[in-house]
């Protein structure tokens, strides 16, 4: 993307900055005080002479981005002046000379307090560490249990440089939109910010894969107005009849995200014009609270007599609201043009909430006993992060791969016996629920009576399921739990039982050696340990101690320890054997050589070259890159890069792990490597269409064909065929030329073929 050239115009500057300003107040109008509108003031002005020198890459004053950081605060989020004054100086202490204690001897240990959780997030992202992202991630979550202030802006701030991501250069782009949607997106929809969600989603795809960015774009864009006079003949009867029904109300039309639409478009394997809920009709009815649910299904009624309702896809989060606070009904209707549409209903009060997630939650606290439960479950979800973070041992990117799993999971509603209602992750078994409810209850676990039926503790639970858990006094965590159990609670209480089983059993061991020793007339020593543990194959002789109580290890095998000779030194032979790994080990710095020696020939990117001599690499077959697909490489090991598509699962993930190891890639024009390239093509089953297929490929293209294989079934048929392909190109082509052919329907490329 081509960046906009910026003209500086001092004066016009300092006339846009308080006009920013002034919109910023204007939004504040009601919601501060005169004294807190001082305070605001003086930390914009702070602001304004700590960045007074400063600029953006694309050359605007610096200022601009902490100002628009406060007006989504205040616009988007709905918080007030603490917030607003935190946002104007989030980047203070971290760009300029200004200090913590500056802060605070200026605005208090409240405001000093959120600055100093800010700069430590920001701090983190700027160490080049390889779980980079993960550990900013813990660090981000950590913040959430003293002030979600902290994270409500640092999502606004993100959001601003997500929406100036423009200016970045292209490796910086794919670093900030990868961690982008892999961690602050789904921080977002678990807050409840779904229009935060919705937009980073969005953003985040603009720059990990710009040509289906722009594509979906475009045809949003040319459907508009069949789709506007498609959604006034839907709404038309239904205002009518709401308006009989003496209901105050809002009818509004969203199309989806981007994203989802994409998403929706690869899962189904269909085109942009066969998407069918491609956007949402929204009812937001203007009730009282007692009211609300009442008139929310009366709007149900009123819809679904008018249009036939899809049972399976009816959804009732206004009895049952997620654990973010998120309340409406949905439903999808059939339309009398033939189309299904999907309707959102809920109150005015559940549509702020749902736009503003946590923060618009205040607003409402003691109204209705929905706040309360939604209250509730977001202290439950910060129990679940406070549960994760207490592990110890748990390195940064496990911790990352639990908060993914327990955090931003489907959610399935598990009751007692009693009645109580528990949210867990999607997935979770009967152990799971039984450390949910209490740590010994998990502890002496030994089955359940599921919906009044008997079933063991690995038993994946559905929601909707009662359960009743059955306890053993004898019972006690075992390692083979941690195989089946999934919640990070559940996890962390098995590990600290059975660290304190080991060291009970370790000690026991200890007194079990002693007295064999002592049987066998020898004395005890910390070396003789140390020396027999190493013999018998243990690194920790506290491992060996735990193996010998439990009758691992046999008086036999002890015997023979003693007997046995130390272990030789190294031979040459050994030494020939090991050379190559030894030489591997000392050279660890060749691939940044080589990757400089690259850089200096074509400093926009890696080349990827047949004659590359310097650097070694690989294409990834998670997603067989083809030259002229956008790629990113990745450092493997000390002298091996791994190239993958920029938009493969497997990249985003690892660009957002890993963001110091990611090596910009281009291909060179004149590439002539085979790539094994999959193609599925679906269709009718017609006379002579193999040959046809057939014959594009191999006498009109001359592709090699590696593989083929064809189904047919009542009349349908899908081939799958994999081909050696030098460019994305000729790839194209081929597709094109088959689509055309008389019985085919899709041609879609397969992203992995692995052995």
């Amino acid at each position: 993307m081509k960046m906009k050239e910026y003209i500086i115009d001092i004066d016009q500057e300092r006339k846009e900055i308080l006009k920013k300003y002034k919109q910023l107040i204007a939004l504040l109008r009601n919601r501060a005080t005169q004294e807190q509108k001082r305070e605001i003031r003086k930390a914009f002005n702070l602001a304004v002479l700590g960045h007074k020198d400063m600029r953006r890459k694309s050359g605007e004053p610096y200022i601009y981005h902490p100002i628009e950081v406060a007006r989504i605060v205040v616009a988007d989020i709905g918080l007030g002046a603490t917030a607003t004054i935190c946002a104007l100086l989030h980047d203070l202490v971290e760009d300029t000379d200004y200090t913590l204690k500056d802060v605070e001897k200026l605005f208090g240990s409240n405001v000093a307090k959120i600055i100093d959780g800010l700069t430590k997030i920001d701090d983190v992202m700027d160490m080049q560490t390889p779980s980079l992202q993960a550990e900013n991630f813990r660090k981000i979550l950590m913040t959430l249990s003293d002030d979600v202030r902290v994270i409500l802006i640092k999502l606004a701030d993100r959001l601003h440089n997500m929406r100036t991501l423009e200016s970045m250069p292209r490796d910086k782009q794919l670093k900030i939109a990868s961690e982008t949607a892999f961690l602050y997106a789904p921080l977002a929809h678990r807050l409840g910010l779904y229009s935060f969600k919705t937009e980073l989603d969005d953003l985040s795809m603009k720059y990990l894969e710009p040509e289906v960015f722009q594509n979906i774009s475009r045809q949003i864009s040319e459907s508009k107005e069949e789709r506007d006079l498609f959604i006034k003949a839907f709404t038309q009867p239904i205002d009518k009849i709401l308006e009989k029904e003496g209901l105050e109300f809002e009818i509004v039309s969203r199309v989806k995200s981007i994203r989802s639409i994409w998403n929706k478009m690869r899962k189904k394997g269909v085109p942009f014009e066969e998407v069918y809920d491609l956007f949402a009709i929204r009812i937001i009815v203007d009730s009282p609270v007692e009211r609300e649910k009442v008139d929310c299904w009366k709007v149900y009624t009123v819809v679904t007599s008018l249009y036939r309702p899809n049972p399976d896809r009816l959804r009732d989060w206004i009895s049952i609201p997620k654990a973010n606070g998120y309340e409406s009904l949905h439903t999808t209707v059939m339309s009398s043009a033939g189309k299904w549409v999907e309707v959102q209903i809920r109150s005015r009060r559940m549509d702020e909430i749902a736009e503003k997630g946590y923060a618009a939650h205040w607003k409402y606290k003691n109204l209705s006993h929905a706040d309360q439960k939604f209250e509730a479950g977001v202290d439950e979800w910060l129990e679940k992060i406070r549960d994760i973070l207490k592990s110890d041992e748990i390195t940064a990117l496990d911790f990352l791969s639990e908060i993914k799993s327990n955090l931003f999971t489907d959610e399935i509603f598990v009751f007692t016996p009693k009645g109580e209602m528990k949210t867990m992750p999607k997935g979770s078994t009967v152990i799971d629920f039984a450390y949910t409810v209490h740590t010994e209850l998990g502890n002496s676990c030994i089955g359940a009576k599921v919906n009044y039926s008997l079933m063991p503790i690995k038993h994946v639970l559905k929601s909707g399921d009662q359960v009743e858990v059955i306890t053993s006094k004898v019972q006690k965590p075992r390692a083979d739990w941690l195989d089946f159990v999934i919640t990070s609670k559940a996890r962390n209480r098995i590990n600290n039982a059975l660290k304190i089983d080991k060291k009970t059993q370790t000690e026991e061991g200890r007194l079990r050696f002693v007295k064999y020793l002592s049987e066998n007339n020898m004395s005890y020593s910390e070396e003789l340990l140390q020396d027999i543990s190493q013999r018998i194959g243990f690194k920790d002789k506290n491992d060996f101690l735990y193996a010998f109580n439990n009758d691992e290890i046999s008086f036999l095998d002890l015997k023979r320890s003693f007997e046995a000779e130390k272990p030789k030194k190294m031979s040459f032979v050994d030494y020939i054997t090991l050379r190559p790994l030894i030489n591997l080990m000392s050279n660890t710095k060749n691939v940044d050589e080589a990757i400089n020696l690259q850089m200096k020939k074509d400093p926009t990117a890696m080349v990827l070259d047949e004659n590359i001599q310097e650097v070694n690499y690989v294409i990834a077959d998670c997603c067989n890159p083809l030259a002229g697909d956008p790629v990113v490489g990745f450092i493997k090991d000390s002298n091996l890069i791994k190239i993958h598509r920029t938009t493969c699962k497997v990249a985003i993930s690892k660009m957002s792990q890993h963001g110091n190891l990611i090596v910009k890639a281009k291909w060179k024009n004149k590439e002539k490597v085979s790539i094994l390239t999959g193609l599925r093509v679906t269709g009718i089953d017609t006379m002579g269409l193999m040959k046809r297929i057939f014959d594009v490929i191999s006498t009109e293209l001359k592709i090699n064909v590696r593989s083929v294989e064809f189904e047919t079934s009542e009349g349908s048929f899908t081939g799958t065929v994999y081909l050696y392909l030098h460019e994305l190109e000729v790839l194209m082509i081929l597709m094109e030329k088959l689509k055309k052919l008389d019985g085919v329907d899709k041609v879609i490329r397969i992203n992995s073929y692995k052995k």
